[in-house]
């Protein structure tokens, strides 16, 4: 198992110990993952899971909302280091496939865009994701956006529309693909399973794919591709960063950081997104912080006080408004002045 197939691990042992699923349905996944129940019920003593936790739910428990968070001022664009803070970390119960009902949310009829489904070859593999540009002539900057680790739900096709709203092409890439794509797998779990499985090689082959693509589009500016990602689409978009010079401005959200040995290679302009409660995530940021001011990077990480993990998706029950709101504009600003200009 490859560090995102931890990762993934990692964020079910979490919502297990606290209380989001049940013990059985942890060494389900986990099973799934790793192959067998025996290896399976292994990694979760190694995380810390037993069956006789007494953390451990008698039944999944139903969503609660997220707590009201402390809006942040927004950041100066100049890269600086934020400390990040060590809180208990809280973790919502899984978004849905329902659409997007934030503030934000873009309408797919949205009369200044056009959207909908595309598929495309990269090599021998057939590619799937969503579209969404403008519908002004002209040529654009672009945004490939990757997903969260159950797949390319309803809520990253909005994002999409998002940024063709705010004038960019956007791509929501489904590295699903090759198991026939998102909504050909019913469970979720074995979306989680594929993905962590993946060679992280064959992830980035498919994503450099999707940047490809976009280059290819007569309305693109091909030197002008950024890329945004969410939990897993994060730790995707940070990886994608150190091993794809094309890319000029990146946003991963509460993503796991590239491994240390490549952070040299990154090139792009990075604004980290991070909620301040997520403690597991943001353990992480001092290494990766030292790694990126090492280097000479060009980077920021912006923490969003009272904000857990996932705070971004508003299908979610960690959904907060606020910071949602306040990490949209500052990542539009990032791009602005790193990806548009």
């Amino acid at each position: 198992m490859g560090y995102m197939g931890r990762y993934i691990a990692e964020e079910n042992a979490e919502a297990y110990k606290e209380g989001h699923i049940t013990y059985k349905e942890l060494i389900r996944r986990l099973t799934l993952l790793t192959g067998s129940l025996a290896a399976g019920v292994a990694l979760a003593v190694t995380m810390g899971c037993t069956s006789d936790d007494a953390s451990a739910p008698t039944s999944a428990p139903t969503a609660t909302s997220a707590p009201q968070p402390t809006n942040t001022t927004a950041p100066t664009l100049a890269p600086t280091a934020t400390a990040a803070p060590s809180p208990t970390a809280t973790r919502p119960p899984a978004p849905t496939t329902a659409p997007s009902t934030g503030a934000v949310s873009v309408s797919p009829n949205d009369p200044a865009i056009e959207a909908g489904a595309v598929s495309f070859k990269n090599a021998d593999v057939t590619l799937l994701g969503y579209l969404a540009r403008p519908k002004a002539a002209g040529q654009y900057p672009a945004v490939l956006v990757i997903h969260e680790n159950r797949g390319m739900l309803d809520h990253f096709q909005d994002v999409a529309r998002r940024f063709a709203k705010e004038g960019y092409v956007a791509l929501a890439l489904d590295l699903v693909s090759r198991e026939g794509g998102t909504a050909n797998v019913t469970d979720a779990a074995r979306i989680q399973a594929a993905l962590g499985n993946a060679n992280t090689a064959r992830l980035v082959e498919d994503m450099n794919g999707g940047v490809k693509y976009l280059q290819s589009l007569s309305y693109v500016r091909a030197d002008r591709v950024g890329a945004m990602g969410f939990c897993f689409g994060g730790g995707m978009v940070w990886l994608l960063c150190a091993r794809n010079p094309d890319i000029k401005a990146a946003a991963p959200f509460y993503g796991s950081g590239p491994p240390a040995g490549e952070v040299a290679n990154i090139r792009a302009a990075v604004l980290g997104v991070y909620g301040g409660t997520d403690a597991r995530i943001n353990a992480g940021i001092p290494q990766l912080e030292t790694a990126l001011k090492d280097g000479g990077k060009t980077y920021k990480m912006n923490v969003y006080q009272g904000a857990g993990h996932a705070f971004f998706n508003d299908t979610g029950g960690a959904y907060n408004p606020t910071a949602a709101a306040t990490a949209w504009k500052d990542t539009l600003d990032w791009f602005r002045q790193y990806l548009r200009s």
